[in-house]
């Protein structure tokens, strides 16, 4: 017999500034002006994203939640309701030499307007105490490139290490790995 899981639904998570929760249709307009700004894009991709792609992005983050039981999270601040940004965790498939596996890859970016104030390591830190508690899984992964300094002493404060190198679209990235605690 053939049995069938139904989706799971993104938790919401708080911290004392922000409150993470699952995206829908009434967050396309933040999450493509995010997508579309060059100062956000510049070590993700490189390039801004259009509103056909930010809307294909959208649906693979709902998509993650309704196939793998994790996905990302919207982020606002608490007391405003503003968006500052997403975090979260996918499974891209990524084509590079040294593979994930099926560790779970956790990513943040934030809008312009939430830059240095220390958003990404508070939604990523419990963001992190999620999957520890949620998933069954040894280890999560991220990839940045060697450049971007505020994500990587993100990464470092939430606990990943480098331990590889790996081309992606002809850049050097730096795959980093944490271990569950």
């Amino acid at each position: 017999m053939h049995t069938v899981d139904l989706p799971r639904l993104p938790p919401e998570l708080s911290t004392s500034r922000l409150i993470l929760r699952g995206h829908s249709i009434d967050d396309f307009e933040d999450c493509a002006a995010m997508w579309g700004d060059r100062q956000v894009t510049r070590f993700i991709g490189g390039e801004p994203s259009n509103r056909e792609q930010s809307w294909s992005r959208l649906l693979r983050y709902i998509g993650h939640w309704a196939m793998l039981g994790f996905g990302y999270w919207v982020i606002r601040e608490k007391a405003t309701g503003r968006f500052v940004g997403e975090a979260g965790f996918a499974d891209f498939k990524r084509d590079i030499e040294a593979s994930f596996g099926l560790a779970p890859e956790i990513g943040w970016v934030l809008a312009p307007v939430a830059f240095g104030q220390g958003f990404a390591t508070e939604a990523a830190t419990v963001a992190l105490r999620w999957v520890d508690e949620s998933l069954v899984s040894e280890r999560t992964v991220c990839m940045i490139e060697p450049a971007n300094a505020a994500s990587l002493r993100v990464a470092a404060k939430c606990g990943y290490r480098e331990y590889a190198r790996a081309e992606r679209q002809g850049k050097e990235m730096i795959l980093l790995e944490r271990l569950q605690s």
